[in-house]
């Protein structure tokens, strides 16, 4: 299998060959941090410092794809630097060289580089003064500082600071991210919620208009589709008022306009008559007393629902509507003569019975539906609890 060698970075590139083109420049110039005569330098040939510069800058080429092999040769090349003339250009790439270690390389390494050159250039200075008893070995540390523990914590510092700033980013996404789900979720819950409210307005006064029209088609009795067409107008006159309202409702947020007030409870009475002028026999025995306002428009459009239900789909006969408050409780019960072959008077969407169970849900309440003991019975238990918290 062929070692695949990680294509190096352009900024590299150019430190790379421009720490080489600057070396050239100084040996060309015969600039160098030793002389020949220095009994330190073992090499003395005139090319010998361009060997550990051209394998320092050709680690420079690795200080981000594999820094930590960059230094180890680097470290190598600096070694074979110091027993020549030497370069400035080659001290100075490894220096980069440790900083990009530090800053590039594992977490492990980046924690590690920092205490061992600091351990490092404290040894290299005390020990070999306390030895030799000369305090002019203590330049030894301050060059072992300079060259490799400076580096590694100024790359030790900007590691962090990229790390806090990564870290700040990903939680501004987050934060971001959270910010567009909840309005995607309040979105949702709005648009759920004008659904509702316009089944729950418009559908009564619809299926009593069908329901007339339909009588006054078939009939042909003049006095009989009159009184028709006089229960189609005031339903569409009831429904034309009840979506103005719920217009109302929804350009309230600008700041010269006042909300429209919610139905309550106490609109019951005027419900039940209207329900009566369509037709029905509703008997309407009420004892709920002062309930919460969530819960109370919640019961109003339950009671409602249902007379447009009971209007749509059951049998000739009484409909008792009975609201009454027991142990924290509103109990809702509507019920209507139920015959199940019975085919609609008007066609239903299906969404009544699911708007009710949604309504009851929002407050933690309980709803029910079906027949019982011959009669179709819709239950509700909304806890006034929930209610005051809504």
């Amino acid at each position: 299998m062929a070692l695949r060698i990680p294509r190096p970075h352009r900024d590299d590139v150019r430190i790379a060959v421009g720490g080489l083109l600057g070396g050239v420049l100084l040996w060309a110039l015969g600039i160098h941090p030793r002389v020949p005569t220095d009994p330190a330098v073992l090499w003395r040939t005139s090319w010998a410092p361009l060997v550990p510069l051209a394998v320092t800058a050709a680690c420079a080429l690795l200080r981000r794809t594999r820094p930590r092999t960059g230094l180890l040769i680097g470290t190598a090349a600096l070694a074979l630097d110091t027993v020549s003339v030497g370069s400035i250009v080659t001290l100075v790439l490894y220096t980069d060289l440790m900083y990009a270690a530090v800053l590039y390389g594992p977490p492990a390494t980046a924690r590690r580089m920092p205490w061992g050159t600091g351990m490092l250039t404290v040894l290299g200075g005390v020990v070999p003064a306390a030895v030799g008893r000369d305090p002019r070995w203590l330049l030894v540390g301050v060059a072992v500082g300079v060259v490799a523990f400076a580096p590694a914590a100024t790359g030790w510092v900007v590691r962090n600071h990229r790390d806090a700033a990564e870290a700040a980013r990903l939680r501004a996404e987050q934060t971001a991210l959270l910010a567009e789900v909840d309005r995607t979720q309040a979105v949702t819950a709005e648009r759920a919620r004008m659904a509702r409210e316009l089944h729950d307005l418009v559908a009564g006064h619809l299926s009593a208009i069908a329901i007339h029209a339909t009588a006054a088609l078939s009939l042909d009795a003049p006095r009989t589709s009159r009184n028709a067409l006089t229960v189609i107008r005031e339903n569409s006159v009831e429904g034309l008022a009840e979506m103005r309202r719920l217009i109302g409702v929804l350009r309230a947020a600008s700041a010269d306009r006042e909300p429209a007030a919610i139905p309550t409870l106490d609109g019951l009475t005027a419900l039940v008559e209207s329900a009566r002028a369509n037709g029905l026999d509703v008997r309407l025995d009420a004892r709920q007393g002062d309930v919460p306002t969530p819960v109370g428009l919640a019961a109003y459009r339950i009671v409602q629902e249902s007379l447009t239900n009971v209007l749509k789909h059951a049998a000739e006969g009484p409909v008792e509507v009975r609201l009454q408050r027991r142990d924290g409780v509103l109990d809702v019960r509507v019920s209507s003569p139920y015959r199940p072959r019975d085919t609609p008077r008007a066609p239903g969407s299906g969404a009544g019975l699911a708007g009710m169970r949604e309504r009851a849900a929002l407050l933690s309440g309980e709803f029910a539906a079906g027949p019982e003991g011959g009669r179709w019975t819709v239950r509700t238990a909304l806890p006034l609890t929930e209610g005051d918290s809504a």
